[in-house]
């Protein structure tokens, strides 16, 4: 039964709670999420690691006055329950349902949108000095994992809060993971920090001297037990966060609320930057998520006893071709390397990193030095293959302009989730990826339309000098095998021909090109479909070959249409002595929420049946 968390309804219902109530309401909450996401799918091991941490952050503050921006976000599903989202689950993540990330437009709790990482420090750092400036005293809490914390950002709004007397609170939960296992030298920091020696000795030491004391030893000791957060702090003052100017309270155990609620307690009395250090366990009291919480941090829906998907694809996705492909061309040349930002799981290099463990290179949650780190090993006669998220390589915009492109060194970029995604919303949709790179100087843009052109994609870039950028989608495509291009040759590839009009689809979308050609035979018209595996650049002459053939042309892709793949090819025809006419179908803005990708290509006009009656009504108009 989940008695106690039906009985909260908002954060000032936590605070009415007893000790023992508040344990329940960790225990109801946890099974909530199990059972819930069992059925919807969404991210659980993170939100399981943070039950007592959010009850105990609503309990000592007063949202939504207070203000909690939770870095990532993901972790949130804790802090909507207890904001009275309860009954928001059943459609968590789905069209028109509850985010899986905070929105402002949900809940006035939901102070800052989150969906990348290392982002949370400085919106707090912000909002805390435009309360200053108001003469408002509320509080500003920003929570941020250990993995966030490797991302360049979180480091440059630490040192800015350091640098002056803000109030400010940062939570460091701190989980040991991001999504795969965290790396590096901050992780080995605060190893450290999590064990210190220096604390166990005098603490030990403190507690017997107080001990011999008559009459008050015993009250003493029992004294700094109740605060023992804030004697971690005093005895643990050469911090790298103490040398920048930030208080530093903790470790604290983040699953124990009388350690959590008189820190945080203490940290609100504080005038000046606090970071307290909140140690979790991500998954925490779901065994199968404890057990491989990489597993379990985004999971579509799943068999509450063995973990299992309710319904697993045996299909090979875009991320697996990637992978395989990466480990056999390895295979024959030693000087490709992988580089991750810690996500070597979700971008199919798991068995790159365990047979070529010298040549693969994770450094974290820090997209843009991973594009450095790649462009410096290229100087060096390397071919650094940077596989990253498209939503995520946003992040390393300048670092792909500036140290790879300009330079055009041999960086390849295999681009995973580009196009829509879906579930995770507009954070996430890999929509941006053409516009932004097609406008550099020396990148050619690859986008292979099935899972098996994957390595024919990977061979061509490694066969030419320059940066590469080789974009896929989520999952998988059904396009027939008699269409497979080897990559001999990337220029414009006729599939099937048609004499009235022509329809050039990219990656994805060449899938939905041929379904809408043979609606518009039904219709009477003859489409020709033509492939661009080489988005950018283009064909010069098989793409005026086309404009000869055809006064009409429709262009299909998966990404925004603005600096787009095909607003790039009507601008070149226009600034050619061409003016076909025709439509571009993309993405109008590239602010796509979340749902299943279905339902968000029907809304967005990007199905078969709307496209094929958004070129009937054209070409009618075109007659009269």
């Amino acid at each position: 039964m989940l008695d106690v968390l039906k009985a909260v309804h908002c954060p000032q219902d936590i605070k009415k709670l007893n000790s023992y109530e508040l344990k329940q309401l960790a225990k109801d909450i946890r099974t909530f999420l199990v059972q819930s996401l069992s059925q919807t799918g969404g991210h659980l091991a993170s939100n399981l690691g943070v039950v007592e941490l959010t009850i105990a952050l609503h309990y000592v503050f007063n949202a939504p006055e207070d203000k909690m921006i939770w870095d990532v976000g993901h972790q949130a599903y804790v802090h909507k329950l207890l904001t009275g989202r309860r009954k928001d689950f059943k459609k968590l993540r789905k069209l028109d349902g509850m985010s899986g990330f905070p929105k402002k437009k949900e809940s006035p709790y939901d102070v800052f949108e989150t969906g990348h990482s290392s982002t949370s420090i400085s919106a707090a750092l912000g909002m805390a000095a435009a309360r200053d400036l108001k003469g408002d005293n509320h509080k500003v809490i920003a929570v941020i994992g250990d993995g966030a914390l490797t991302g360049g950002m979180a480091f440059e709004a630490l040192n800015n809060a350091g640098r002056g007397h803000t109030n400010i609170i940062v939570i460091l939960n701190d989980n040991e993971m991001s999504i795969s296992k965290n790396v590096g030298g901050l992780c080995k920091y605060l190893n450290k920090l999590r064990s210190s020696k220096d604390y166990l000795r005098v603490k030990e030491d403190v507690e017997g001297v107080l001990e011999q004391v008559p009459v008050i030893g015993r009250h003493a000791v029992s004294a700094i037990k109740r605060t023992k957060g804030s004697l971690k702090s005093l005895l643990i003052q050469n911090t790298l966060f103490e040398q920048i100017g930030v208080t530093y309270l903790g470790p604290v155990d983040g699953h124990c609320y009388d350690e959590l609620i008189d820190i945080l307690e203490n940290a609100k009395s504080m005038k000046r930057p606090v970071l307290i250090h909140v140690k979790t366990k991500k998954g925490k009291g779901y065994a199968l998520a404890e057990k491989n919480p990489s597993v379990f941090h985004g999971i579509a829906p799943f068999d509450i006893e063995t973990g299992k998907l309710k319904n697993p694809s045996a299909a090979t996705t875009f991320s697996d071709a990637f992978g395989t492909a990466l480990c056999k061309l390895a295979q024959k040349k030693e000087n490709i390397v992988a580089v991750s930002a810690a996500m070597p799981d979700g971008t199919g290099l798991l068995e790159f990193a365990k047979t070529y463990p010298k040549r693969f290179f994770d450094v974290g949650i820090a997209e843009q030095h991973a594009v450095t780190f790649a462009a410096g090993m290229a100087t060096e006669g390397y071919r650094p293959v940077v596989a990253i998220y498209s939503s995520f390589l946003q992040r390393a915009y300048d670092q792909i302009l500036h140290d790879v492109c300009l330079q055009n060194l041999p960086v390849i970029f295999a681009i995973d989730r580009a196009g829509l995604v879906g579930e995770d919303g507009a954070t996430h949709q890999g929509l941006y990826d053409i516009a932004y790179l097609s406008s550099m100087p020396n990148m050619t843009i690859l986008s292979p339309k099935m899972t098996e052109e994957v390595e024919e994609a990977l061979k061509y870039a490694l066969t030419l000098d320059g940066p590469v950028a080789i974009r896929y989608p989520k999952g998988y495509t059904n396009i027939s095998k008699v269409y497979f291009n080897s990559y001999e040759n990337i220029g414009f590839k006729t599939l099937k021909e048609g004499n009235d009009i022509a329809i050039i689809g990219i990656g994805r979308m060449v899938e939905m090109a041929l379904e809408v050609s043979c609606k518009l035979s039904e219709q009477g018209i003859s489409a020709e479909v033509i492939e661009a595996p080489g988005v950018y650049p283009f064909d010069d002459a098989k793409l005026q070959s086309i404009a000869d053939r055809h006064n009409t042309i429709f262009t299909v892709e998966d990404g925004v249409i603005a600096g787009g793949f095909g607003e790039k090819i009507f601008s070149y025809l226009i600034n050619h002595q061409h003016a076909p006419r025709g439509h571009v179908f993309g993405y109008k803005t590239g602010i796509i929420e979340h749902g299943d990708i279905k339902s968000l290509m029907i809304r967005e006009g990007l199905e078969p049946e709307a496209i094929c009656n958004k070129i009937l009504t054209m070409l009618q108009k075109e007659k009269r």
